[in-house]
């Protein structure tokens, strides 16, 4: 996508970190139910580190995406954090967490094949007790075709976008996400620019059917949001299996 490369410099005004606060302190209460104590976490897809920016209060976290642009994005929201360009599917740290975290940067998956990847990396940099959590955007029984809007201002810089997420194909395993961008710059000029992206979309038994196979156990836990419509989307944990 644009934003995350020659359009990253706007992601904070388009996804200020603030939005990210009440499903910050969701994420963590239902981590720390399965886990209490938890000192380390790494999060994998972590875009220009949003969820971080509350999660760092908790606990040390460890950052790390494919894009160079959103890290960079990242490292000056979150200096004291430290920060690793990689793919979520093959990223190898040579490192233990109690906790490995994932946003929607999970939805950019498109094969059960990448989903099983990830979910083997994530049990390599987990300790023996750690856990996993993962915040899909939607799966195929949750899942509705949508439209949002947004965008914020800052002192000389604006941003608004529209986002339209669709299914072409019911009986495939992806949907497509298309946005327009309206950017207003420091001497006022508007200009539009146009992004998409291809996403999965996978089922609850494959989900779990995948982590299971990965070693783990897993649970599915609502979590209560004020801002949908329903109040409510499912997340993931995933406890290392002894």
């Amino acid at each position: 996508m644009k934003l995350y490369n020659e359009l990253a410099e706007w992601w904070h005004l388009l996804s200020s970190p603030d939005d990210y606060e009440e499903e910050a302190i969701l994420y963590w209460n239902i981590v720390s139910k399965y886990k209490k104590n938890i000192q380390t976490a790494l999060e994998l897809g972590s875009g220009g580190g949003n969820n971080a920016f509350h999660l760092k209060k908790k606990c040390k976290i460890t950052l790390s995406d494919l894009s160079p642009a959103m890290i960079k994005v990242s490292q000056g929201l979150n200096p004291e954090c430290e920060h690793y360009i990689g793919d979520m599917r093959n990223i190898n740290l040579n490192q233990s967490f109690d906790l490995v975290f994932i946003h929607d940067a999970i939805m950019n998956l498109t094969t059960e094949h990448d989903l099983e990847q990830v979910f083997q990396v994530a049990k390599k940099h987990l300790k023996p007790d750690g856990i996993l959590f993962i915040a899909p955007d939607f799966f195929k029984e949750t899942f509705t075709p949508s439209t949002e809007h947004g965008g914020h201002d800052d002192n000389d810089r604006s941003i608004r976008y529209l986002e339209w997420t669709h299914d072409d194909d019911p009986y495939d395993n992806i949907v497509k996400t298309e946005y327009v961008y309206l950017i207003k710059n420091k001497d006022g000029v508007i200009k539009c620019e146009r992004d998409s992206v291809t996403e999965g979309l996978f089922s609850k038994k494959t989900w779990e059917t995948l982590l299971i196979k990965a070693g783990f156990k897993v649970s599915f836990e609502v979590i209560p949001h004020s801002e949908l419509e329903s109040n409510s989307y499912i997340g993931i944990v995933a406890e290392v299996e002894r």
